[in-house]
Protein backbone atom coordinates (compact mmCIF):
# COMPACT_ATOMS: atom_id res chain seq x y z
CA UNK A 1 0.00 0.00 0.00
CA UNK A 2 1.32 3.61 -0.91
CA UNK A 3 1.26 6.82 0.75
CA UNK A 4 -2.06 8.01 -1.13
CA UNK A 5 -3.94 5.19 -1.05
CA UNK A 6 -2.89 4.78 2.80
CA UNK A 7 -4.63 8.68 2.95
CA UNK A 8 -7.51 7.72 0.91
CA UNK A 9 -7.88 4.38 2.88
CA UNK A 10 -7.54 5.68 6.46
CA UNK A 11 -7.60 9.07 6.61
CA UNK A 12 -9.92 10.38 4.13
CA UNK A 13 -13.67 11.20 4.53
CA UNK A 14 -15.86 13.90 3.89
CA UNK A 15 -15.64 17.27 5.98
CA UNK A 16 -18.99 18.04 8.35
CA UNK A 17 -17.90 21.37 8.94
CA UNK A 18 -19.46 23.55 6.41
CA UNK A 19 -16.34 26.10 6.93
CA UNK A 20 -14.15 23.34 5.20
CA UNK A 21 -14.74 24.51 1.55
CA UNK A 22 -11.33 22.11 0.18
CA UNK A 23 -10.14 19.39 2.67
CA UNK A 24 -7.59 16.76 2.46
CA UNK A 25 -6.77 15.99 -1.98
CA UNK A 26 -4.90 18.94 -3.01
CA UNK A 27 -1.68 21.03 -2.16
CA UNK A 28 -3.73 22.80 0.86
CA UNK A 29 -7.10 23.08 2.26
CA UNK A 30 -9.38 25.99 2.09
CA UNK A 31 -11.07 26.99 5.06
CA UNK A 32 -13.81 29.68 5.60
CA UNK A 33 -13.06 31.08 9.24
CA UNK A 34 -14.43 34.20 11.08
CA UNK A 35 -13.60 36.25 14.64
CA UNK A 36 -10.08 34.80 15.70
CA UNK A 37 -8.19 31.44 14.89
CA UNK A 38 -6.51 29.95 17.96
CA UNK A 39 -3.52 27.80 16.51
CA UNK A 40 -2.00 25.31 18.23
CA UNK A 41 1.30 21.59 17.74
CA UNK A 42 2.57 19.03 19.69
CA UNK A 43 4.43 16.04 18.53
CA UNK A 44 4.41 12.64 19.96
CA UNK A 45 7.21 10.40 19.73
CA UNK A 46 7.45 6.66 20.68
CA UNK A 47 9.33 6.16 24.23
CA UNK A 48 8.98 9.61 24.66
CA UNK A 49 5.00 9.96 25.10
CA UNK A 50 4.08 6.53 24.53
CA UNK A 51 5.65 3.11 24.77
CA UNK A 52 6.77 0.86 22.26
CA UNK A 53 3.52 -1.40 21.49
CA UNK A 54 1.56 1.03 22.82
CA UNK A 55 -2.19 0.42 21.37
CA UNK A 56 -2.46 2.11 17.99
CA UNK A 57 -6.25 3.46 19.39
CA UNK A 58 -4.94 4.82 22.55
CA UNK A 59 -1.99 6.62 20.17
CA UNK A 60 -4.51 7.97 17.88
CA UNK A 61 -6.59 9.68 20.77
CA UNK A 62 -4.05 11.01 22.58
CA UNK A 63 -2.26 12.84 19.83
CA UNK A 64 -5.12 14.42 18.97
CA UNK A 65 -6.36 14.97 22.95
CA UNK A 66 -3.13 17.21 23.84
CA UNK A 67 -3.57 19.59 21.25
CA UNK A 68 -7.34 19.63 21.89
CA UNK A 69 -6.34 20.70 25.72
CA UNK A 70 -4.07 23.26 24.14
CA UNK A 71 -7.15 24.83 22.41
CA UNK A 72 -9.52 24.10 25.65
CA UNK A 73 -6.39 26.27 27.88
CA UNK A 74 -7.31 29.60 25.81
CA UNK A 75 -10.71 29.14 25.69
CA UNK A 76 -10.89 28.11 21.59
CA UNK A 77 -13.50 25.85 20.19
CA UNK A 78 -11.87 23.05 17.89
CA UNK A 79 -12.77 22.79 14.20
CA UNK A 80 -9.95 21.78 12.45
CA UNK A 81 -6.18 19.78 12.62
CA UNK A 82 -3.70 18.62 10.18
CA UNK A 83 -1.37 14.91 11.56
CA UNK A 84 1.80 14.99 10.06
CA UNK A 85 2.73 10.99 10.88
CA UNK A 86 5.85 9.10 10.25
CA UNK A 87 5.64 5.17 10.08
CA UNK A 88 8.11 2.53 10.12
CA UNK A 89 5.97 0.14 8.25
CA UNK A 90 1.93 0.62 6.20
CA UNK A 91 0.62 -1.39 8.88
CA UNK A 92 -3.22 -1.52 8.16
CA UNK A 93 -3.95 -3.26 11.42
CA UNK A 94 -1.83 -0.67 13.57
CA UNK A 95 -3.25 2.49 10.98
CA UNK A 96 -6.70 1.12 11.67
CA UNK A 97 -6.34 0.97 15.29
CA UNK A 98 -5.01 4.74 14.67
CA UNK A 99 -7.73 6.12 12.85
CA UNK A 100 -10.62 4.65 14.83
CA UNK A 101 -8.80 6.45 17.95
CA UNK A 102 -8.33 9.62 16.17
CA UNK A 103 -11.28 10.11 14.62
CA UNK A 104 -13.96 8.90 17.48
CA UNK A 105 -12.43 11.77 19.71
CA UNK A 106 -12.25 14.31 16.67
CA UNK A 107 -16.26 13.22 16.35
CA UNK A 108 -16.35 14.15 20.17
CA UNK A 109 -15.89 17.37 20.03
CA UNK A 110 -16.77 17.66 15.97
CA UNK A 111 -13.78 18.43 14.63
CA UNK A 112 -12.28 17.80 11.06
CA UNK A 113 -9.21 16.79 9.65
CA UNK A 114 -8.53 18.73 6.81
CA UNK A 115 -4.32 17.83 5.79
CA UNK A 116 -1.11 16.52 6.44
CA UNK A 117 1.46 14.41 5.33
CA UNK A 118 2.72 10.55 5.82
CA UNK A 119 6.26 9.93 5.49
CA UNK A 120 8.61 6.37 6.54
CA UNK A 121 10.69 7.04 9.42
CA UNK A 122 10.34 6.41 13.03
CA UNK A 123 6.96 6.07 14.91
CA UNK A 124 6.05 9.42 15.50
CA UNK A 125 2.84 11.30 15.39
CA UNK A 126 2.71 15.82 14.87
CA UNK A 127 -1.00 16.72 14.68
CA UNK A 128 -2.09 20.98 14.75
CA UNK A 129 -5.53 22.04 15.96
CA UNK A 130 -7.13 25.23 15.31
CA UNK A 131 -9.79 26.69 17.04
CA UNK A 132 -12.21 29.29 16.94
CA UNK A 133 -12.88 32.45 19.04
CA UNK A 134 -14.94 35.85 19.18
CA UNK A 135 -12.79 38.23 17.27
CA UNK A 136 -10.61 39.48 19.67
CA UNK A 137 -11.04 37.02 22.53
CA UNK A 138 -9.07 34.71 23.81
CA UNK A 139 -8.31 33.06 27.44
CA UNK A 140 -3.84 33.51 28.07
CA UNK A 141 -1.39 32.99 31.02
CA UNK A 142 -0.95 36.50 31.29
CA UNK A 143 -4.37 37.95 33.05
CA UNK A 144 -3.90 36.67 36.76
CA UNK A 145 -3.90 39.26 39.28
CA UNK A 146 -3.08 39.47 43.28
CA UNK A 147 -6.12 38.36 44.93
CA UNK A 148 -7.83 35.78 42.32
CA UNK A 149 -8.41 32.52 43.33
CA UNK A 150 -7.06 29.59 41.38
CA UNK A 151 -8.60 26.43 40.47
CA UNK A 152 -8.06 23.12 38.44
CA UNK A 153 -11.05 20.62 37.05
CA UNK A 154 -10.66 17.59 37.37
CA UNK A 155 -8.23 15.09 39.31
CA UNK A 156 -4.66 15.52 39.59
CA UNK A 157 -1.99 12.87 39.38
CA UNK A 158 -4.18 9.75 37.67
CA UNK A 159 -2.02 9.45 35.04
CA UNK A 160 1.28 9.32 37.30
CA UNK A 161 -0.45 6.69 39.02
CA UNK A 162 -1.12 4.28 35.70
CA UNK A 163 2.32 4.80 35.47
CA UNK A 164 3.37 3.95 38.51
CA UNK A 165 1.00 0.93 38.16
CA UNK A 166 2.79 -0.01 35.14
CA UNK A 167 6.03 -0.08 36.49
CA UNK A 168 5.38 -2.05 39.36
CA UNK A 169 6.08 0.21 41.96
CA UNK A 170 2.24 0.33 43.56
CA UNK A 171 -0.98 -1.93 43.34
CA UNK A 172 -3.98 -0.86 42.16
CA UNK A 173 -7.75 -2.75 42.77
CA UNK A 174 -9.17 -3.53 39.49
CA UNK A 175 -11.45 -0.15 38.77
CA UNK A 176 -9.11 2.03 40.00
CA UNK A 177 -6.11 -0.03 37.72
CA UNK A 178 -8.46 0.52 34.61
CA UNK A 179 -9.91 4.16 35.33
CA UNK A 180 -6.03 5.66 36.15
CA UNK A 181 -4.17 3.67 33.10
CA UNK A 182 -7.07 4.91 30.73
CA UNK A 183 -6.41 8.40 31.92
CA UNK A 184 -2.94 7.92 30.74
CA UNK A 185 -3.18 6.45 27.81
CA UNK A 186 -6.81 8.15 26.98
CA UNK A 187 -7.15 11.92 28.54
CA UNK A 188 -9.84 13.86 28.66
CA UNK A 189 -10.07 17.46 27.00
CA UNK A 190 -11.64 19.70 29.01
CA UNK A 191 -12.99 21.73 25.97
CA UNK A 192 -16.34 22.74 27.05
CA UNK A 193 -14.57 23.64 30.19
CA UNK A 194 -11.92 25.99 28.18
CA UNK A 195 -14.91 27.42 26.17
CA UNK A 196 -17.05 28.42 29.26
CA UNK A 197 -13.95 29.94 31.07
CA UNK A 198 -13.86 32.28 28.39
CA UNK A 199 -16.00 34.91 29.74
CA UNK A 200 -15.22 34.21 33.37
CA UNK A 201 -11.56 32.89 33.66
CA UNK A 202 -8.53 36.01 33.94
CA UNK A 203 -6.18 33.32 33.60
CA UNK A 204 -5.09 29.57 32.09
CA UNK A 205 -3.03 27.10 31.43
CA UNK A 206 -3.38 23.38 30.85
CA UNK A 207 -1.58 20.65 32.81
CA UNK A 208 0.79 18.92 30.33
CA UNK A 209 4.12 19.11 32.35
CA UNK A 210 2.79 19.27 36.10
CA UNK A 211 1.15 21.53 37.98
CA UNK A 212 4.42 22.39 39.36
CA UNK A 213 5.62 23.66 36.25
CA UNK A 214 2.68 24.87 34.93
CA UNK A 215 1.28 27.09 37.85
CA UNK A 216 4.42 28.41 37.67
CA UNK A 217 4.81 29.31 34.00
CA UNK A 218 1.30 31.13 34.22
CA UNK A 219 2.13 32.78 37.36
CA UNK A 220 5.68 34.25 35.64
CA UNK A 221 3.80 35.19 32.31
CA UNK A 222 1.17 37.14 34.85
CA UNK A 223 4.05 39.00 36.62
CA UNK A 224 2.70 37.39 39.91
CA UNK A 225 3.26 34.40 42.47
CA UNK A 226 1.00 32.31 44.07
CA UNK A 227 0.29 30.17 47.52
CA UNK A 228 -1.10 27.00 47.24
CA UNK A 229 -2.87 24.27 50.16
CA UNK A 230 -1.71 20.84 48.88
CA UNK A 231 -4.24 19.56 51.15
CA UNK A 232 -6.30 20.83 48.59
CA UNK A 233 -5.72 19.63 45.46
CA UNK A 234 -8.11 16.60 44.10
CA UNK A 235 -7.07 13.62 43.92
CA UNK A 236 -8.32 9.66 43.31
CA UNK A 237 -9.70 8.04 46.47
CA UNK A 238 -6.45 5.61 45.38
CA UNK A 239 -3.95 7.80 45.84
CA UNK A 240 -4.03 7.74 49.72
CA UNK A 241 -2.68 4.03 49.68
CA UNK A 242 -0.10 4.98 46.78
CA UNK A 243 1.18 7.86 48.70
CA UNK A 244 4.35 6.61 50.28
CA UNK A 245 5.69 5.85 47.40
CA UNK A 246 4.58 8.27 45.09
CA UNK A 247 4.30 10.88 47.53
CA UNK A 248 2.86 14.88 46.51
CA UNK A 249 4.89 14.40 43.51
CA UNK A 250 2.71 12.30 41.38
CA UNK A 251 -0.16 15.32 41.29
CA UNK A 252 2.93 18.50 41.14
CA UNK A 253 5.53 17.24 38.78
CA UNK A 254 4.41 14.07 36.80
CA UNK A 255 2.03 15.77 34.27
CA UNK A 256 0.11 13.97 31.81
CA UNK A 257 -2.83 15.46 33.33
CA UNK A 258 -4.45 17.52 30.35
CA UNK A 259 -6.68 19.21 33.32
CA UNK A 260 -6.96 22.77 33.18
CA UNK A 261 -5.79 25.29 36.08
CA UNK A 262 -7.21 28.33 35.25
CA UNK A 263 -7.47 32.02 37.62
CA UNK A 264 -11.15 33.91 38.59
CA UNK A 265 -11.42 37.35 40.54
CA UNK A 266 -13.10 37.46 43.43
CA UNK A 267 -16.09 39.48 41.27
CA UNK A 268 -17.10 36.55 39.35
CA UNK A 269 -17.23 33.29 41.86
CA UNK A 270 -20.55 33.55 41.56
CA UNK A 271 -20.94 33.27 37.81
CA UNK A 272 -18.05 30.98 38.01
CA UNK A 273 -20.22 28.54 40.02
CA UNK A 274 -22.99 28.72 38.03
CA UNK A 275 -21.22 27.55 34.94
CA UNK A 276 -19.06 24.80 36.92
CA UNK A 277 -22.43 22.79 38.36
CA UNK A 278 -22.13 21.92 33.91
CA UNK A 279 -18.77 20.87 34.32
CA UNK A 280 -18.48 16.92 33.90
CA UNK A 281 -14.94 17.21 35.11
CA UNK A 282 -15.78 19.41 38.27
CA UNK A 283 -13.46 21.86 39.94
CA UNK A 284 -11.30 22.48 43.12
CA UNK A 285 -10.40 25.88 44.64
CA UNK A 286 -6.68 25.16 45.11
CA UNK A 287 -4.79 28.41 46.41
CA UNK A 288 -4.79 32.36 45.39
CA UNK A 289 -3.14 34.56 42.70
CA UNK A 290 -0.61 37.25 45.20
CA UNK A 291 1.86 39.94 44.31
CA UNK A 292 5.18 38.35 45.55
CA UNK A 293 6.69 36.60 42.45
CA UNK A 294 6.85 32.45 42.71
CA UNK A 295 4.90 29.73 43.97
CA UNK A 296 4.62 28.69 47.49
CA UNK A 297 3.30 25.38 48.34
CA UNK A 298 2.16 24.58 51.43
CA UNK A 299 0.88 21.14 53.81
CA UNK A 300 -1.20 21.96 56.89
CA UNK A 301 0.39 25.37 57.31
CA UNK A 302 4.28 24.10 56.51
CA UNK A 303 6.40 25.07 53.45
CA UNK A 304 7.07 22.17 50.81
CA UNK A 305 9.07 22.25 48.42
CA UNK A 306 8.44 20.35 45.18
CA UNK A 307 10.60 17.65 44.61
CA UNK A 308 10.27 18.11 40.80
CA UNK A 309 10.02 20.54 38.39
CA UNK A 310 7.44 18.38 36.18
CA UNK A 311 8.62 17.37 32.66
CA UNK A 312 11.19 19.43 30.04
CA UNK A 313 12.44 17.67 27.34
CA UNK A 314 16.02 19.03 27.36
CA UNK A 315 15.70 19.42 31.43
Amino acid sequence: MDEFALIARFFSRPPRNPQVALSIGDDAALLDISGRLAITTDTLLVGVHFADGALARDIGHKALAVNLSDLAAMGARPRFFLLNLSLPAADESWLAGFSAGLFALADAHGVDLVGGDTVRGPLGVTITALGELPAGRGLTRRGARAGDHIYVTGRLGDAALGFAYRQGRVQLAGAWRDELCARLDRPAPRVDEGCALLQIASAAIDISDGLAADLGHMMEASGTGAEVDLRHLPVADAYGACFPVVGWEAALSFGDDYELCFTVPPERREALERVSAGFASGIRHIGEVVAAPGVRWFEGGRAYVPAGRGFNHFG
